[in-house]
């Protein structure tokens, strides 16, 4: 499958088979993040990879979001020690954001399903992590990827909608911009 293959068929994957993956396979997947650009190669990013059922649970017990099946997840954090700082330091979040991307594409081309749920910057999602994972206070976690063989199928697709793409220069609204997820809009 060539890249843009693979981007239409990654798709978010909620449903999963109670197989466990290869612990090489997972050392794939973070090497896969690992080869993401970040802001003058600060690769500010750390991983932490979840097998144990127990830990999964917990996770899942105390977020707002998520709660899926998998067998792994993995919890991508950036560390503040390693960021940029001044005006740059929260390019940390793109890195780490790309570096996901990475994991989602190559869990998709390697015939595993995957999700990105969200952490950051809602502190009550990630703020429990901290006991559950032992993290000190310079690490963030950004998000979790649950990670495992799928047990639902998707069609490949892209959202493309000429309504967002622009050239030259930004015109008008081509379409009317509507509120999405109102609770949190404050």
């Amino acid at each position: 499958m060539n890249v843009i293959e693979c981007m239409y068929k990654r798709r978010s994957i909620r449903k999963f088979q109670e197989k466990a993956i290869d612990k090489e396979l997972l050392l794939t997947l973070i090497k896969a993040a690992t080869a993401a650009p970040t802001a003058c190669n600060s690769q500010p990013w750390e991983f932490i990879i979840i097998t144990d059922e127990n830990i999964i649970n917990q996770i899942n017990e105390k977020t707002y979001f998520g709660k899926y099946n998998a067998p792994s997840m993995i919890v991508v954090c950036g560390n503040m020690k390693l960021a940029m700082s001044g005006p740059v330091k929260d390019f940390w979040v793109q890195d780490c954001s790309v570096a996901i991307e990475n994991i989602l594409l190559a869990a998709t081309s390697m015939e595993l399903g995957s999700i990105w749920v969200g952490l950051y910057p809602v502190e009550s999602s990630y703020r429990p992590l901290y006991k559950i994972l032992n993290l000190p206070q310079e690490v963030i976690p950004l998000g979790i990827v649950y990670v495992g063989y799928p047990a639902e199928e998707k069609e490949p697709r892209t959202q493309y909608d000429e309504k967002h793409v622009y050239w030259q220069k930004y015109e008008e609204r081509k379409h009317r911009a509507r509120k999405k997820n109102t609770k949190f809009n404050k």
